[in-house]
This record gives structure tokens, C-alpha cells and sequence, in this order.
């Protein structure tokens, strides 16, 4: 091993101890502020990433059997009963504002559709045929010119996409080889 690949690894193996440290520190604080404990917030409250967790198993296993443990009673302790029952009320609630929602796009939708129709002088008499035409030819034509972009834009994200394929898998067995 050279000097710089030695500085390296040195310097990685106190990057992971001062990560542990966080870690340890975040999952102490959580179980004094009797907040709920998960891989997730943990990870959130320590400033790493879930896999760092995921890769030292004496960590994880640690939040695991802290996270089981039923906090003591307090009394700001809210029951779990009455966060399900409160979450329950937020999903009804969610449901309720969804449909009142979805009336009101579908009314406003209407009432738009309305207003263009009479802006384009349908509303009230009927246009002629003569001057719709063109309009339909020209329409027609931006169709196509349209369809036309949309095929050139779709070949350059095929083409990126298979370009970012190649430099992925290069980049995947470059980092196994080490």
C-alpha cells in the first residue's frame, strides 16, 4: 500500500469513526426527548445516509432494539391509539378536500370551455364551414411540425439515455475493481 492510498484509508477510517459518533449521539438524544425512534430520523437527526446505517450493523442494531423499547410514560406522551385516530381524521379530511376539488377543476374546466366558445364566436352563430378550413389545415399543420420535434426530442433522450447506460456500467465495474 502506497503512502496516498495509506492517507486515504486513514482518513476514511475517521470520516466512519466521527459518522459512528454522530450516530451514537443522535440515537442517545432521541431516547432522552422520548421522540420515536427509526432508522430514518436517525439517520436524518445524525446527518448520514440510511446505508451507513445499513452497513454497520452494530448501529442498526442498536436503533433497532432502542426503537422496540416502548418509551416511559411522561406526560406529553401521546398514545399511539390517538395518532392513529388523528391520522385517520387527516386521510378522511384529505378525501373530502380531494372530491370538493375535483368538482371545482371540473366546474371551472366548464365554465372556461364555455367563455373560449363564445370568445371564438361559436357561441352565438354558427361559423361557416369556409372559415373554419383554414384554420383546421393550419392547426393540422402545427400537428405535424409538432410530432416532428417530438420525434427529434424523443431519438436525443433515447440516444442520452444509452449514453448514460454506457458511462454508468463503466463507472460500475471501475468502482468493483477497487
Amino acid at each position: 500500500m502506497t503512502a496516498q492510498t495509506a492517507g486515504i484509508v486513514q482518513a476514511r477510517r475517521t470520516d466512519t469513526a466521527r459518522r459512528r459518533e454522530r450516530v451514537l449521539k443522535a440515537l442517545d438524544a432521541a431516547v432522552q426527548a422520548r421522540d420515536e425512534i427509526s432508522v430514518s430520523g436517525i439517520a436524518r437527526r445524525a446527518g448520514v445516509d440510511r446505508t451507513f446505517l445499513y452497513r454497520h450493523r452494530d448501529l442498526l442494531g442498536m436503533i433497532h432494539t432502542q426503537a422496540a423499547e416502548p418509551p416511559p410514560p411522561g406526560p406529553e406522551t401521546v398514545s399511539r391509539p390517538s395518532l392513529m385516530a388523528d391520522l385517520a381524521n387527516a386521510q378522511d379530511r384529505n378525501t373530502r378536500l380531494a372530491e370538493e376539488n375535483r368538482l371545482l377543476r371540473e366546474r371551472l374546466s366548464a365554465a372556461l370551455g364555455e367563455e373560449i366558445w363564445r370568445e371564438a364566436g361559436l357561441g352565438g352563430a354558427t361559423a361557416s364551414i369556409d372559415q373554419l378550413l383554414p384554420r383546421v389545415t393550419e392547426l393540422e399543420q402545427e400537428t405535424v411540425e409538432l410530432r416532428r420535434q417530438l420525434e427529434e426530442c424523443q431519438e436525443d433522450l433515447d440516444a442520452a439515455r444509452a449514453v448514460n447506460r454506457e458511462y454508468l456500467a463503466r463507472f460500475n465495474t471501475t468502482d468493483t475493481i477497487r
